[in-house]
């Protein structure tokens, strides 16, 4: 494209000032990368009651202790 060259061009008919706003605002944000999606917070019911890093280590008495609260 070249710097003379415009942007848009109305083939068909004659549209108000009004109208061309209103074309040239809907291509603006049209255009515009979208923006991420917020991160959904994990409620206190989804969440695992252990933390993540959590493991049983083998050795005496960890069948027992695998069992019990943390």
């Amino acid at each position: 494209m070249s710097a003379e060259e415009p942007l848009l061009r109305v083939v068909r008919g004659v549209p108000t000032a009004e109208e061309l706003a209103a074309l040239v605002g809907v291509i603006a944000v049209r255009s515009r990368p979208a923006a991420a999606p917020a991160p959904v917070a994990t409620s206190a019911w989804a969440r695992s009651a252990r933390p993540g890093g959590a493991t049983n280590a083998a050795g005496p008495g960890s069948w027992r202790a695998s069992g019990l609260p943390r």
